[in-house]
């Protein structure tokens, strides 16, 4: 009796093992291994998405990429979920003028963000999160999920837009400095970085640039225009880095992580999107017959 006892507890043990060691960082996941990972994750993945670009004269060029991820990867830790490789085809041609900007055209980065999508749910992905560490994305992002209604998909994209915590972004002053524009590459994006990749973090240049707010469009306004990052921060760098910390980093990372793995809890239970989807869809396809 004892030996079978031993025996079940070692089935037991070995099951929790395998399960508790299947990766979910998608490059790591062998193909048998992916099956179970689509399963496993509910058929939801994380698409972290960064961009090569300038963050003032202190941050590296890949900053996005590593926050995006970072915060994907330590969410998956807690709620599993699939997470997609390092994505940095966005747009960014709003830096072009800076060294190591790598701008690919609109049509490219439409392309082929729409052919990834295709491919994960190709691979058995019906609902795809995506996860943006870039804010010149953020008008892309938005025409690009609209323009998600322009045909049938068998997919559901989701866009993480997490909100600030006065009382974590208050903490995280109190261990810094008050960043009048804390824009990019500013106190916030100083203190994330140097928490997760401090070797890369050049504090001591923060104040080699300003990254002040030139205004120069003061003159027009009610009035758009696509040249208008470049007219207040032509450095690149909008904020003040140079008091950033580690501690206040992890505060800032925490709490958005935190929001994270809650909609990934509340996507994976999601039946909404999905039904609504397949009504829009239903009716787009003969509108003489939609009930008015």
């Amino acid at each position: 009796m004892k030996k079978l006892h031993l025996f079940v507890l070692c089935v037991l043990t070995s099951f929790i093992v395998n399960a508790q060691e299947l990766p979910f960082r998608m490059e790591e996941l062998t193909a048998p291994d992916y099956i179970k990972a689509v399963e496993k994750s509910s058929k939801t993945c994380i698409l972290p998405i960064g961009v090569f670009e300038k963050h003032g004269p202190h941050l590296p060029l890949g900053t996005d990429l590593y926050t995006a991820r970072e915060f994907a990867i330590r969410a998956a830790e807690k709620e599993y979920t699939v997470v997609f490789p390092w994505y940095y085809f966005s747009q960014i041609n709003e830096a072009k003028h800076q060294p190591g900007t790598i701008a690919y055209s609109p049509e490219l980065i439409w392309k082929v963000l729409q052919e990834t999508l295709n491919e994960l749910a190709r691979n058995g992905f019906e609902k795809i999160i995506i996860v943006n560490g870039h804010g010149g994305n953020n008008a892309f992002l938005n025409f690009f999920g609209m323009a998600q209604l322009s045909e049938r998909r068998n997919y559901s994209l989701y866009w993480f837009q997490p909100s600030d915590d006065l009382e974590v972004v208050k903490k995280a002053e109190e261990l810094t400095q008050h960043d009048p524009y804390n824009q990019h590459a500013g106190n916030e994006e100083s203190s994330v970085m140097k928490a997760l990749e401090p070797e890369f973090v050049h504090l001591d240049r923060a104040g080699q640039q300003s990254g002040i707010d030139q205004d120069r469009l003061k003159n027009l306004p009610n009035v758009y225009t696509g040249i208008w990052w470049y007219a207040k921060f032509p450095n690149h760098y909008g904020g003040i880095g140079t008091k950033a910390n580690a501690e206040a980093g992890e505060l800032l990372i925490n709490s958005t992580v935190t929001q994270l793995v809650k909609m990934i809890q509340a996507v994976k239970k999601d039946e909404m999107v999905p039904a609504l989807q397949k009504q829009f869809f239903d009716e787009s396809e003969n509108p003489l017959k939609t009930k008015q």
